[in-house]
């Protein structure tokens, strides 16, 4: 199938009133797992590939351009993005190989040089019909916008989505990333503000932390894209640490990483049937506002 953009999955799903899932790459191995999941489910799926993952890999295009690849082939709809990229030329690259959406993450940044960044990048990006995240920023702390005890305002994030032109917003309301218990609790009423403040979908970071009922809930209230990666990192390497307890000689690395990869499908699958079908919350999700007349823009990828 033809790649899919990411806008193109995002938008169907806040249409639909569901979460646009999106799952992290970490490696070759997590790639395939999470695309065979989408064609197991029939569900589309957002690849995600972060700045910490280019790093590991070296460059971006050797995971990228598998990713795309796998995207392509699969029978399933799947679109390829790049998440935190916090340096210009990374974003340059990942629309040079094909990417059709790309996180911004100038939020470690004064919020002034925040948007000023932002809203540079979005504009290139835009000329080429590419899709665009960001978000507010916090300076300090390891989790910045999402330490926990963060909110986001939703007045401030009016002003910015107007400012930089964004077309997906990150925002806080109790996750924090690299959970390791799904204890998580979100602020509901706070993204029912949200959604019905801002013109454009809102994206939950950290969502590893959160409990299914919860991030239905938080759907239900408003929240359209769902990340996910420390959850199914865990599964992977839960899977690993038990095949080789059973199979301490094991020297063959595919022996264990192929379970592993049959692990995550089934935990990736088991979250997009959970996640992307409609919620048995009904009533709190209003529809998106619109502006009177949407500025004209070039078509996304």
């Amino acid at each position: 199938m033809p790649l899919v953009p990411t806008s193109e999955i995002v938008r169907a799903a806040d249409e639909a009133r569901v979460g646009a899932m999106s799952f992290n790459v970490i490696h070759l191995e997590t790639a395939e797992a999470l695309v065979a999941a989408a064609e197991r489910t029939g569900i589309p799926l957002i690849l995600q590939i972060s700045e910490n993952c280019i790093r590991y890999h070296g460059s971006l295009l050797p995971i990228t351009r598998a990713s795309l690849a796998l995207a392509e082939a699969s029978s399933a709809r799947v679109a390829v993005h790049l998440d935190h990229i916090t340096q210009h030329q990374l974003v340059y690259e990942g629309i040079e190989a094909g990417v059709s959406s790309v996180m911004v993450d100038a939020s470690a940044l004064p919020y002034e040089e925040n948007v000023a960044t932002t809203a540079e990048l979005t504009a290139w990006c835009h000329e080429r019909g590419v899709y665009v995240e960001a978000e507010l920023g916090e300076v300090g702390g390891k989790d910045g916008v999402h330490a926990p005890g963060v909110r986001t305002d939703p007045d401030e994030a009016l002003a910015y989505v107007t400012a930089t032109e964004v077309d997906a917003l990150a925002v806080a309301v109790g996750s924090s990333h690299a959970m390791r218990e799904r204890t998580a609790v979100l602020d509901k009423e706070l993204i029912g503000a949200l959604h019905e403040k801002l013109p454009v979908p809102l994206v939950l970071h950290g969502s590893s932390g959160v409990p299914d009922d919860e991030l239905r809930r938080a759907i239900a209230a408003g929240m359209t894209k769902i990340n996910i990666s420390t959850h199914l990192v865990s599964v992977f390497t839960r899977s690993v640490r038990e095949t080789l307890a059973t199979e301490p000689d094991l020297v063959d690395s595919r022996k264990y990483l192929k379970p592993a990869r049959e692990a995550v499908t089934e935990e990736a699958a088991r979250l997009l049937s959970a996640l992307s079908a409609k919620t048995a919350l009904p009533g709190q999700y209003a529809p998106r506002p619109r502006p009177a007349a949407e500025p004209v823009r070039r078509p996304r990828r």
